[in-house]
């Protein structure tokens, strides 16, 4: 029986274990999609407890606290750090076969070296040694990227971001960890509340130095931010949509669409679809003008709680998987810029599990041969990203398209702690192959396996983003 959280933690066999340990462990980390504050990291932010960067703003956290009858007052209300985690440590015990069972285990071993089990007999203990961890010099939110060897991480900022925190940290030449900022526009394509949208298109004339009246001098203030972000080495898109909007438009009805939307005058579904269709479109252009990649993360059915929407906001624990049509929404609009040659790069994620094949089968049609994986089936997504969502991903590409080029695991996180969650997929990467070997599925190839571990885990996101070593400066 193998030890919990030991050496060879789901590696089992000997090719796993070589694999992991000589290969993958030590690998720099791309984190080509995340959450985390670039204002945290310009600041270098030190931590006042170990709830403030394991606990606040984790809604995955939250949801398994509420499902075991934990009062809200613990997961995002104003009772105390100590009150918070010891809430949280009384609940780990009951999160057994949850992934959150291995994270929290995995992210108190490393980086704070505690191998206890968190309970509510340990919590003390376990809470005291955190925090007297979070004084020392590797443990601000830098020394915390320098620790896990993150090379690159790609935060997620919108067009009216000022972008002032990437500035101040482009500005360092100490930095272990390259900082860029990744084009996040949902908020352009947010159409359905005029009062919110017109806010929003008021910062947005800010931060372009632009006026915007029109549908055409719209276009124009994004392109700017486009071209702003593109300068402060942003090298890719990103979008959280339900699926992907593909209604047919004309440049007319979508300039008198935006007209009346300027003027505080809801749209009806047929028009905001519209304007959505030719919106997506032309920044898909422009993405694939810049030679950026572009990111499609689909199928979250969110805010689902109006009551505690009310109360504690978005992003707060209350989104699921949806059902929404993909096949033929994906189709049209990979379809349509690749019959211009315009199709950027694309790295698609979805969020419903029945949707793996249909995923990994639709990058197989748009693969054209300029670029190796230039269609990707990303990671395994949010409720995905766990053991059995992470095999299920990977044995879907390997069976419809090619495993060896795939760009790999992102965090999608916004805790510095999250960074663990890259030594389990490399773990498991090592394992499915491991496993391929010891039932004569794959020879034992030391070399050939090698070679793949080393470029799913870090060299074909370095060449796909990056042109190999090369990195914006």
């Amino acid at each position: 029986m193998s030890a919990f959280l030991g050496d060879d933690f789901l590696l089992e066999s000997d090719v796993a274990s070589d694999l992991y340990h000589r290969v993958a462990s030590d690998l720099p980390i791309i984190d080509f999609h995340c959450h985390l504050s670039p204002e945290l990291m310009a600041s270098d932010r030190r931590f006042r407890s170990i709830t403030e960067v394991w606990l606040d703003g984790d809604h995955y956290k939250w949801r398994a606290m509420r499902a075991n009858g934990v009062p809200e007052r613990y997961c995002t209300g104003d009772a105390s750090d100590w009150e918070k985690f010891e809430a949280w440590a009384r609940t780990v015990p009951d999160t057994l076969r949850n992934p959150l069972y291995h994270w929290t285990h995995m992210e108190l071993k490393r980086p704070f070296g505690i191998r206890a089990l968190l309970s509510a007999d340990t919590a003390r203990e376990v809470f005291d040694r955190c925090n007297a961890k979070l004084v020392e010099p590797g443990f601000s939110t830098l020394g915390l990227l320098r620790t896990f060897g993150v090379a690159v991480v790609c935060t997620t900022d919108d067009p009216a971001d000022t972008l002032e925190f990437h500035e101040q940290l482009a500005a360092r030449t100490d930095l272990a960890t390259r900082v860029y900022p990744t084009w996040r526009p949902d908020r352009a394509l947010d159409t359905g509340d005029p009062e919110r949208f017109n806010a929003w298109v008021v910062r947005l004339e800010a931060a372009s130095e632009r006026s915007v009246t029109t549908w055409t001098s719209f276009l124009g203030a994004l392109e700017a931010r486009h071209e702003a972000f593109h300068e402060h080495g942003c090298r890719a898109s990103d979008h959280g949509l339900e699926t992907l909007p593909v209604e047919p438009w004309t440049d007319a009805a979508v300039a008198r669409a935006f007209d009346r939307l300027r003027r505080g005058r809801a749209l009806d579904a047929r028009d905001a679809a519209g304007l959505r269709s030719a919106l997506l479109y032309h920044l898909a252009i422009l993405d694939h003008q810049r030679g950026w990649v572009q990111q499609f993360h689909l199928g979250a059915l969110r805010n689902t709680n109006t009551r505690l929407l009310r109360t504690l906001g978005p992003d707060t624990g209350f989104d699921s998987i949806g059902d929404f049509e993909m096949a033929r929404p994906l189709a049209r609009f990979l379809d349509r810029l690749d019959e211009t040659n315009q199709l950027a790069k694309t790295i698609l994620y979805n969020l419903n599990p029945r949707d793996n094949e249909l995923f990994a089968t639709m990058i197989g049609n748009f693969q054209d041969g300029s670029v190796p994986g230039k269609l990707q089936y990303g990671s395994a997504w949010w409720f995905l990203d766990q053991l059995d969502g992470m095999e299920r991903q990977m044995n879907a590409l390997s069976n419809m398209g090619l495993l060896s080029r795939f760009v790999g695991m992102v965090t999608d996180s916004r805790s510095f702690l999250s960074y663990s969650r890259h030594e389990y997929f490399r773990r498991l990467l090592c394992n499915l192959l491991g496993e391929d070997v010891r039932k004569g599925r794959l020879p034992d190839d030391r070399e050939a396996l090698a070679r793949l571990v080393r470029n799913v885990c870090f060299a074909n996101a370095q060449e796909y983003f990056y042109g190999g070593r090369e990195l914006p400066s």
